[in-house]
């Protein structure tokens, strides 16, 4: 009986340890993998981070597209790059250009929930998003499981308590469901956070026209 209970109580132990260890993992730096929808499509995107900066990399058709910040939101560039077309374009946004960017961004406010699950081996628990700006509700999932530098957060959910696991994504007045999938601390190739020196560099405006004006 007395070797059955030190079992037991070692196998608590064991199991608090193994928490309290992952609940304690933090990253500095790292790739953030996740899931969403663009124009119908899923897409896997990876988001590289260190302490002051952010660049999501993904591929669209032939395309891979590249977008760079840095933590303080206040620059912003976008990268295309396509092989079978020869083309090499880096928009760079210009400092109001990104002041407009970020005030077309939502109002949030948090409640956080009591409900819990566990998504892509995180614990998650539900935090209800409202959006002060049309008043829309949105179920976030968080975690407390890691910890991550702001810059691997979206900006909008910087003050929802934990890192985001499961949510809605806000970009241009258009929203998409995200889902992490992964976060590893692996760092960044070399160049990721920079603009290659063979890619032009454009305007937004640049980019709009090139796109049809979308």
């Amino acid at each position: 009986m007395k070797v059955k209970l030190v079992s037991i109580i070692f196998a608590i132990i064991l199991s608090a340890v193994t928490t309290i260890a992952f609940a304690q993992k933090t990253y500095t730096q790292g790739i953030v993998t996740y899931t969403t929808n663009m124009r119908g499509q899923d897409v896997e995107v990876k988001d590289y981070f260190t302490q002051d900066s952010i660049a999501a990399v993904f591929t669209a058709g032939p395309a891979t597209i590249k977008i760079l910040a840095d933590s303080k939101h206040t620059s912003f560039a976008l990268l295309m790059d396509v092989p079978v077309a020869s083309i090499k374009k880096a928009a760079i946004a210009t400092p109001d250009e990104v002041s407009e960017m970020m005030a077309a961004l939502p109002k949030l406010t948090f409640a956080p929930g009591t409900d819990t699950k566990q998504i892509s081996g995180f614990n998650c628990k539900k935090v209800v998003v409202t959006d002060a700006k049309d008043n829309k509700n949105y179920d976030v999932w968080i975690t407390n499981d890691i910890t991550v530098p702001p810059s691997a957060i979206p900006f909008y959910y910087q003050a929802i308590g934990g890192f985001p696991v499961q949510y809605t994504a806000f970009s241009q007045g258009q929203v998409t469901d995200v889902t992490v999938s992964g976060v590893s601390e692996d760092a960044a190739p070399a160049g990721t956070f920079s603009i290659p020196a063979d890619f032009d560099k454009i305007t937004m405006a640049d980019l709009r026209a090139m796109s049809g004006g979308g």
